[in-house]
């Protein structure tokens, strides 16, 4: 116990999808479709004081089986980062959660202020679901769909310029629903379309939507994109946020290489609480852990971060890239949607990704 955590719990969720689709176009289809998410908790306590701090787990839950837990890392785990490869070492994790609560307990409350961020992989796809995967489903920007997650910003007459900056060059985020050891992976979607990727955004500009069949026209496409998925075989299939991420750069860039070239900046890993508006602009950011960056170097740990931002800003300040390397998936396994709700799975990608200029907020309880 004086090493380690105070409490920590865990939860382990299995499903084997096993779907079969007929339709009158001819259409005969069998998926079997499996999905693991570990999740662990690990909170520390000052016994003199009361307060306590906790560490969730920084796994990414999968489309893959038993074997992700076959404690088989490819990377080792290195400090401050996680470098999980295709296998999750829950043992591993488990121990750095409990370590780093505690040490949390200890860490400097953040100076607000204006901030370059180095996000992490395991904290960057739950904005890339926020602010990209939610305003680009097309029955949202149409205004057909609000539930949960309101309407978009990113309306059909931004799309018609050609021209409209979602985010800087660096910025290329697509959609994809093929690839292996996502959690939206299938060969075909629920209305027996045969899924594939595209471009949302493209260097930066806004090129694309997320569409069904019924909605494919309607943007000038020919087919649907095949992101139509219904959880139960009594449920309605309908629109669903395929896999969505962000493309690694296209030059050699570590994460040592990146820290480098910040001067005064924040290190965040793991995703936490947020907010985000109904037209999925304004919004704010916590995560895990949270490292000060001063002059190039890691100097210590933070806490009481959150970042604010509005969508167009934020991936307007994106400077840096990682290179393909680094390239890892984090995601949702319980995305709901819809009335009566739905539950879908959904992967996003990224490298460990750099920010300039965003502000940060402090958001420690003053008692």
């Amino acid at each position: 116990m004086q090493n380690g955590a105070n409490y920590v719990n865990s939860a382990l969720f299995l499903v084997n999808e096993q779907k079969y689709f007929a339709s009158s176009d001819g259409s005969y289809i069998d998926q079997d479709v499996h999905r693991i998410c570990p999740v662990l908790n690990a909170t520390a306590i000052d016994q003199k004081t009361g307060k306590f701090e906790t560490r969730q787990s920084l796994s990414s839950p999968v489309g893959m089986g038993f074997e992700y837990l076959s404690a088989r890392p490819e990377g080792k785990y290195k400090g401050i980062t996680t470098r999980y490869g295709k296998y999750y070492d829950m043992v591993e994790d488990a121990a750095a959660a409990a370590k780093q609560a505690k040490e949390k307990l200890t860490a400097k409350s953040v100076l607000a202020g204006k901030y370059d961020l180095v996000l992490d992989p395991s904290h960057l796809w739950l904005t890339i679901h926020e602010s990209v995967g939610h305003p680009l489903e097309l029955d949202r920007v149409l205004g057909y769909e609000a539930n949960f997650a309101g309407t978009s910003f990113a309306t059909l007459d931004k799309w018609k310029t050609k021209n409209f900056k979602y985010g800087s060059d660096k910025v290329t985020l697509f959609a994809d629903k093929t690839q292996p050891g996502s959690l939206g992976a299938v060969g075909y979607d629920d209305e027996g379309v045969k899924t594939k990727q595209w471009d949302l955004v493209k260097d930066g500009t806004l090129v694309n939507y997320q569409a069904t069949r019924d909605q494919a026209h309607i943007i000038g496409e020919k087919e649907s994109h095949g992101c139509c998925y219904a959880d139960n075989w009594s449920s309605v299939q309908f629109q669903r946020m395929a896999n969505v991420s962000l493309a690694p750069g296209k030059q050699k860039l570590s994460v040592d290489d990146m820290i480098k070239d910040v001067e005064k900046g924040i290190y965040i890993i793991g995703d936490g609480s947020f907010s985000i508006d109904q037209q999925r602009y304004n919004f704010q950011f916590g995560g895990q852990l949270y490292y000060e960056i001063k002059d190039g170097k890691i100097v210590g740990p933070l806490k009481d971060v959150a970042y604010q931002s509005n969508t167009q800003e934020f991936w307007n300040s994106c400077a840096a890239v990682c290179d393909e390397s680094d390239y890892r998936l984090g995601g949702s396994f319980f995305d709901g949607k819809g009335q009566p709700t739905q539950s879908s799975a959904v992967s996003h990608g990224s490298a460990t990704t750099r920010f300039n200029g965003v502000n940060v907020i402090n958001t420690g309880r003053k008692i």
